[in-house]
């Protein structure tokens, strides 16, 4: 899933910024390179404490959304993409049944999208419905 990131640009004597407003995840690096990375890392470890508390794991907001929070005035922004799939618990083989037109379409949006795969595709997008509601 792709979270957008707000991004406070550092210069020679400050670090570079960068938050996940939807997983309060606040990071910084030298680099813009080091400071995704580093909220990466804080990424991960925030959604395995979302997990350890049983808590249900916050889906992106739109940028629009988070724009118009007056916190992140001035911000740069940008996307960092989390794979959430090993955040909801072991994995379970299922039988689906679709029409192929739907697999056909599914399998170019997750070639398209450079998706991990199909089942990720599925699962995303559940959850998204899900958490929606």
């Amino acid at each position: 899933m792709k979270y957008p990131v707000a991004i406070e640009l550092g210069d020679d004597r400050t670090a570079h910024a960068i938050r996940i407003p939807d997983l309060q995840v606040s990071t910084a690096g030298d680099t813009i390179e080091a400071a995704y990375t580093a909220a990466a890392e804080a990424a991960d470890i925030e959604l395995q404490n979302f997990v350890k508390s049983g808590e249900n794991i916050p889906l992106p907001s739109s940028i629009d959304k988070i724009m118009q929070n007056p916190d992140f005035s001035g911000n740069g922004w940008g996307f960092i993409d989390i794979n959430i799939t090993p955040y909801l618990g072991t994995t379970e083989k299922v039988t689906v049944t679709l029409p192929k037109n739907v697999i056909a379409a599914i399998d170019n949006y997750v070639r398209k999208h450079k998706i991990k795969s199909r089942s990720t595709f599925l699962a995303e997008t559940a959850m998204e419905k899900i958490y929606s509601t």
